[in-house]
């Protein structure tokens, strides 16, 4: 079984190290490789659509009709000339000016940067949607680094697994890049898990998505795993729009679309500043809306932002000696709202401080609460951002709300809910999104989507423990024998059924301590040379055992609250609000406000005995420290 997340980190860190070793910036570097793993996906789809054309190709004269570019366009995918494909570059000599190659234009070509500009240029000439996008900067590359970068982007794995796996390696690299480069002009690359979370909850099917400040495609790239999960087309189901203001991440998104076979109209540069361009005419038109635009930004122009529109609500507070507004958290909310036809659903990343920041922005949302539009609020803890450590909140909005929903608004604490991936960031795992989707489910009266995510659960984590006997597999051959008899009598509980999670965790639990006392046996047995293969194939059997774990706990973590089904407002995390309540309070749209805290656990310890031993216990301590005083004072006098 090839590990993707192995491949991903190793194709990264071979790629960095070649930065590291030139003289190029981060940000020089980023848009050159991620393109490079552009044409690495692009020849991928092209010899397999190449394949599938030439099963039925007619031939003449005893030779079968070579391809041409109306095949691929009828297949929806991106012919590449000979000199655009991959495995050409690849294969090019050391010296590139004995292979005799000219460019597009017919000039000569003298390296390697040359070589690799003319093929992004070819591709450009297949693609309107990438006109002017792909980078032709690959000169300023020394010939042996961009060959070394081309040979680990012809990795023979990614064609075992398939061309569509780099759309996933894509956007890791994009993460990678994001601490670095992806923070500009106040634009954050968007987490994986807050994009999945908006998605999850829009739950889009077919029609118009907008993203006015659509930084590097995320929003869209899960929309179209979103639909196509469904078992729809995401092409066909959805027509994708953006604006962004900063050039260099609109090109990041047409790239990072291209990459995922997705199709949009995106625009750049100033007439894309929705401040004061509404450049595709979609106020009142759109389906779905989603972003995460830049925070708290301050200086905007009222009088131009006014003559554009898109205000149902009217502006937030204008400072009248400069006439431009402070705070335009508000402006995008209006913004988000307007853009929605009559059954539109919104979905967006906003400051924390926005859910009850006062003066005209109270304003402004006591009108929006008003419509009955609010849907959800999340609150988010803080570390979820590549670059930023600030908390924020998911607004979104629903104009086809079912009934008994009309005046009601579910509110969801989550900053307590997540998983720690190093010191700086969190994130939502799949199983944490899935279940935050669920108490969304249920506030809808979905039960059906809740009952099948409890299937969900049974079904995976019935094929992991029917999977354990396999993984043992790997450790038991770094075993000595009778180690590996030993471990293998361990695994016996595999073939007793087990009568529910509590007796399932104590098995895996046990097995995890058996399997450590294992390796540590073997450790004084086997050669020291063997000791590492071993070691590491004890700890990865060990996380397979805990990954199952995980997933048990996040199971009882929902059923534990829900039950089979059944929404419950609980303390600390979820509420469902009256526009009574809101309006009790003042109008905000904080989570906190109405949640509550959890209620504080028995941990069995009786507070007044503790308190009198504590207060025993500094009595004694102020004794001690009474009699240490003494002992240093005589002898401080005795030196004397």
């Amino acid at each position: 079984m090839i590990n993707i997340r192995k491949l991903e980190a190793e194709l990264w860190e071979s790629a960095d190290l070649l930065r590291q070793g030139s003289k190029l910036t981060s940000s020089q570097y980023c848009m050159p490789v991620l393109a490079l793993l552009f044409l690495r996906y692009a020849y991928s789809r092209y010899k397999l659509v190449e394949a599938e054309i030439l099963k039925d190709r007619p031939s003449r004269g005893g030779r079968v009709m070579p391809v041409e570019p109306s095949d691929f366009e009828a297949k929806s995918a991106l012919y590449l000339p000979r000199e655009a494909q991959f495995d050409f570059l690849v294969n090019l000599p050391d010296n590139i000016t004995s292979a005799g190659l000219r460019n597009k234009d017919g000039q000569p070509v003298n390296s390697l940067g040359e070589a690799v500009n003319n093929a992004m240029q070819l591709v450009e000439e297949q693609s309107e949607q990438l006109t002017g996008v792909l980078p032709k900067t690959y000169t300023m590359f020394a010939d042996d680094l961009l060959r070394e970068l081309l040979r680990i982007f012809n990795n023979k794995t990614i064609d075992e697994i398939g061309g569509d796996i780099i759309g996933r390696i894509y956007e890791y690299f994009l993460s990678k890049f994001a601490k670095a480069v992806a923070s500009d002009d106040g634009v954050f690359f968007t987490p994986k898990s807050l994009v999945k979370m908006l998605v999850n909850v829009l739950e889009p099917e077919q029609g118009v998505m907008f993203d006015p400040a659509c930084g590097s495609g995320g929003m869209f790239v899960q929309t179209g795993d979103f639909v196509n999960a469904a078992g729809m087309n995401a092409n066909t189901q959805m027509t994708f729009f953006g604006q962004e203001k900063v050039e260099y991440n609109a090109q990041l998104c047409l790239m990072n679309m291209a990459v995922h076979g997705l199709n949009g109209r995106i625009v750049s540069g100033d007439e894309a500043n929705s401040f004061y361009h509404d450049a595709f005419n979609l106020a009142g038109k759109c389906d779905y809306v989603i972003a995460n635009p830049p925070f708290n930004v301050d200086k905007v122009k009222s009088e131009s932002a006014f003559s554009v529109g898109r205000l149902p609500f009217g502006l937030p507070g204008v400072n009248a000696k400069t006439k431009e507004v402070g705070n335009a958290n508000y402006l995008w909310i209006n913004y988000f709202y307007a853009y929605l036809n009559e059954r539109g659903r919104a979905g967006f990343v906003m400051a924390s401080s926005a859910t009850d920041s006062s003066n005209k922005d109270r304003d402004i949302r006591e009108q929006l609460v008003k419509t009955g539009h609010v849907d959800v609020m999340v609150s988010v803890g803080n570390n979820f951002f590549y670059t930023l450590s600030l908390p924020c909140s998911l607004w979104f909005f629903d104009k086809a709300k079912r009934e008994e929903n009309r005046d009601r608004v579910l509110f969801i604490d989550a900053r307590k809910y997540y998983t720690v991936v190093d010191r700086t960031l969190n994130e939502w795992t799949e199983w944490q999104l899935l279940n935050l989707q669920a108490i969304v489910h249920l506030y809808r009266g979905e039960t059906d989507k809740y009952q099948a995510l409890l299937e969900k659960y049974n079904h995976d984590i019935s094929e992991a423990v029917n999977s354990i006997s396999e993984e043992a597999l790997s450790i038991v051959s770094f075993l000595d024998d009778e180690t590996a008899n030993q471990f293998n009598c361990s695994l016996a509980w595999l073939s007793s059924p087990w009568n529910n999670y509590d007796e399932l965790s104590k098995n895996l639990n046990g097995q995890i301590e058996q399997t450590k006392s294992c390796v540590k046996l073997a450790e004084e047995r086997l050669k020291k040379r063997e000791l590492k293969s071993m070691r590491l194939a004890g700890d990865k059997f060990c996380k397979v055992l805990e990954e199952i774990l995980t997933i048990i706990e996040e199971h009882e973590w929902l059923t534990g609250k829900f039950g089979k089904g059944k929404y419950n407002d609980i303390a600390g995390l979820c509420k469902i609000a009256t526009l009574d309540e809101i309006e009790e309070k003042n109008y905000s749209l904080t989570p906190g406000a109405y949640v509550g805290v959890p209620e504080a656990e028995d941990d069995g310890v009786d507070f007044h005995e503790r308190m009198n031993e504590i207060h025993a216990e500094l009595a004694k301590l102020h004794e001690e420290a009474n009699v240490l005083m003494k002992e240093i004072l005589n002898d401080w006098e005795t030196l004397k």
